[in-house]
């Protein structure tokens, strides 16, 4: 009798875990969903672009480009050039000739 007893035990506390660790793994997806799906920071495409516009020989066609690039990724690189390693979206839009979108 305490033999099956002692079975009944092990095999509930193996059952607990078990639950315990679903429970667990289910949590820290619903976590990690959560951080997901949160919406990109909005900046201030405006400034950002005209910073970095402000040598361009066309100002006003790099601040369109700029401000369509920014809008959809909401970030613009530092500088007034290059720097593309900052913002990855912003450096991979590019036009129907294949060339980059963004100043």
């Amino acid at each position: 009798m305490t033999m099956m007893i002692t079975k009944f035990l092990i095999a509930f506390l193996f059952f607990s875990l078990l639950v315990l660790q679903l429970a667990e793994a289910d949590r820290d997806t619903v976590s990690t969903n959560l951080v997901a799906s949160s919406p990109p920071q909005k900046i201030d495409c405006g400034g950002a672009c005209k910073a970095r516009c402000q040598l361009s020989s066309r100002p006003r066609l790099c601040n369109r480009a700029c401000g369509t690039c920014c809008s959809r990724c909401s970030c613009v690189p530092p500088g007034t050039a290059g720097n593309y390693d900052a913002c990855p979206c912003y450096a991979s839009l590019t036009t129907h000739g294949g060339r980059r979108k963004c100043p």
